[in-house]
């Protein structure tokens, strides 16, 4: 059960069943799996939640950000569960502990809601006259609330204006990008959530046709064609919740496997688009660049 779509999520679901193989189950032979998708539409999680509980599934893999872990926990608290999300897991009440979880959900964290601050200190770097930067959050994602303290905090310390977009669905999203037509912003920071990954093409080609420098969360969307990107690697990650499903399947109790955090955050830079923006990299942001993209 994903809050993103199966179109931006292939090779995510690829990495999963690497995982679940690893372990040594493979789809269509001793396993079944039954897909729901969001496509970031978060309301339509707890019926998709309560859907599989009732089938039942064996294990509920609820992945895409934290509104799908929270739709899990809200419809189940036997069946075993293995989240994928972006902040705390104990603030949000899924484990006792990351390295003991205690309940019937373990999994991963990626952390990724956490470093707005961090990105936007990035775009700073690549951008030091930066007027105003524009930073787009999501209000039906719940984490979107830190977020935006977060930045407002950061960009207090650094006296750095913000101009504030929030869009929620594909009406309010092309609203907000069309209100990004000023001479007054100079670029653009997308909040993470998987709302926006699943429309990360329309505002890629966005930013790129109106030659506004943006940054993202995740790889892919440099991979994409995107700017620039900040956060931890989405793929290992699916490929360890897959694994974690298939210990379950062969008898591991969730309150006994630890939740997984990232080891490694990429910076990753897209030299072919900076040129389409007419856009000269510092040479110092290129050298702690962990990819550049030519």
């Amino acid at each position: 059960m994903s809050s993103r779509s199966p179109d931006d999520s292939r090779h995510l679901v690829a990495a999963f069943h690497q995982g679940l193989a690893d372990a040594g189950f493979v789809e269509g032979k001793n396993v079944t799996i039954e897909y729901r998708w969001a496509f970031g539409q978060y309301d339509r999680l707890p019926a998709f939640a309560t859907e599989l509980v009732k089938l039942p599934v064996a294990v509920l893999t609820a992945v895409g950000g934290d509104p799908s872990p929270a739709a899990a926990k809200q419809a189940t608290s036997a069946i075993p569960i293995v989240f994928g999300m972006g902040s705390d897991p104990i603030k949000a009440g899924l484990v006792d502990s990351l390295g003991r979880p205690g309940r019937n959900a373990t999994g991963f964290t990626l952390l990724t809601n956490e470093l707005e601050p961090k990105r936007l200190g990035l775009l700073r770097d690549l951008l030091p006259d930066a007027g105003v930067i524009a930073a787009l959050l999501n209000p039906n994602f719940p984490p979107s609330v830190g977020q935006l303290a977060a930045l407002e905090k950061a960009a207090q310390v650094t006296s750095q204006r913000l101009y504030i977009v929030k869009a929620g669905n594909d009406a309010e999203l092309d609203a907000g990008l069309a209100s990004l037509l000023q001479p007054r912003v100079s670029a653009l920071l997308v909040a993470a959530d998987p709302y926006f990954d699943t429309r990360r093409e329309r505002i890629i080609t966005f930013a790129t046709q109106n030659k506004l420098p943006a940054f993202y969360q995740f790889r892919e969307y440099a991979v994409d064609g995107a700017l620039i990107t900040y956060g931890p690697s989405i793929t290992e990650s699916y490929r360890q919740a897959g694994n974690y499903v298939g210990q379950i399947l062969k008898g591991a109790k969730p309150a006994d496997l630890p939740v997984l955090q990232p080891t490694k955050f990429e910076l990753v830079i897209n030299l072919k688009t900076a040129k389409a923006l007419g856009l000269a990299i510092p040479p110092g942001l290129i050298s702690f660049a962990d990819e550049v993209i030519e």
